[in-house]
């Protein structure tokens, strides 16, 4: 018996009966096994791995002027990854599995968060991060072979949002546990920009969780394992349903919709546009190893494909490259 038979062997013995088990899952294309990591342990490396979560670093999460203590993509999924595993493990459920799906769940964002998904959603008629997330793993990793991802790691990466509920009780710990991180680092991250301030916060999400954003998170993630032990299900009470539902509004309207970061959002969407004109326009001027997608995927998602892979700071600076005449640029870096 090789360690990873050993490591399956336990799962059986020590994980719940709800738990998804390594040994039974599936790949769309077969390959040989791992000597020591089973398929959820290599399904979480190829995430870590890859180019799309590299990127993530320099995407924004809500602050696009951002400095080095605020949150980015990456850190939003380290921190989802963190969650889902406390949760997981209180539970007796999957860690490797969940860990996986959190950190790949983000990986097919745009520049700029979600003004950028709008922005995109808005010149192609459709677009969501999460069904780009999928396409990243499945179609574009490793020059357009994918990572060959297990289904629940896919499967919970594509419904960690929307309506859709995940097949595996590890995918939907990571679908709160998206929600749970996002609002209680957000919060942090408002605290220290300024734009929020401790007491902002409504009362009735100040009595149940407190102001600060560990004691917030301590609080849901211990909701979550006690309503959940037992029910074959992932489930949180009533009142911590309320509390965050009260919680979510608050920073839709003060943060994620507010009119003090309305300018940076107009920016970031009037960058994405120009750039999906232009390319779509001057197609032949895109890398080489998406030209070559065209006759696979057609022009415009070729195009929303490259845009949406791009950090920040290199949307930033195709932009500048493309529209910005080199002389301004040079008076800008001397001044």
């Amino acid at each position: 018996m090789n360690v990873r038979e050993r490591t399956e062997e336990l799962e059986y013995e020590i994980l719940s009966a709800d738990a998804a088990k390594s040994r039974e899952a599936v790949r769309g294309r077969h390959e040989e096994m791992c000597l020591f990591r089973t398929a959820y342990q290599r399904d979480r490396d190829r995430i870590l791995h890859s180019k799309s979560f590299r990127r993530l670093k320099h995407k924004t999460q809500v602050y696009i002027t951002s400095g080095d203590h605020y949150r980015t993509r990456m850190t939003h999924s380290l921190e989802v990854a963190q969650i889902s595993r406390t949760i997981a493990r209180g539970l007796r459920l999957n860690e490797d599995l969940t860990e996986a799906i959190a950190l790949g769940h983000d990986v097919g964002h745009t520049p700029f968060s979600h003004a950028g998904e709008d922005a995109m959603s808005n010149l192609i008629g459709h677009f969501s991060h999460n069904e780009q997330s999928l396409r990243m793993v499945e179609y574009l990793e490793k020059d357009g072979k994918g990572l060959n991802l297990t289904l629940a790691v896919k499967d919970g990466i594509l419904n960690h949002t929307g309506s859709t509920v995940p097949f595996s009780l590890e995918g939907r710990i990571v679908k709160t546990a998206d929600r749970i991180a996002y609002l209680c680092h957000d919060f942090d991250d408002s605290l220290r920009s300024g734009l929020l301030k401790k007491n902002d916060l409504p009362e009735s999400v100040a009595v149940s969780l407190g102001n600060d954003h560990s004691t917030m998170i301590t609080g849901m993630v211990s909701d979550m394992i006690l309503s959940s032990t037992g029910k074959h299900d992932i489930l949180l009470s009533e009142p911590m349903k309320e509390t965050m539902d009260v919680f979510r509004s608050f920073m839709f309207e003060r943060i994620y919709h507010s009119k003090i970061l309305a300018r940076e959002r107009k920016q970031a969407c009037f960058v994405i546009e120009q750039l999906f004109g232009y390319y779509m326009k001057h197609f032949h001027k895109l890398p080489l190893e998406f030209r070559r997608m065209e006759e696979k995927w057609g022009k415009q998602q070729t195009v929303v494909d490259y845009i949406a892979g791009l950090t920040d700071s290199y949307a930033v600076a195709k932009f500048n490259e493309i529209f910005v005449p080199p002389v301004w640029n040079q008076w800008m870096k001397a001044k």
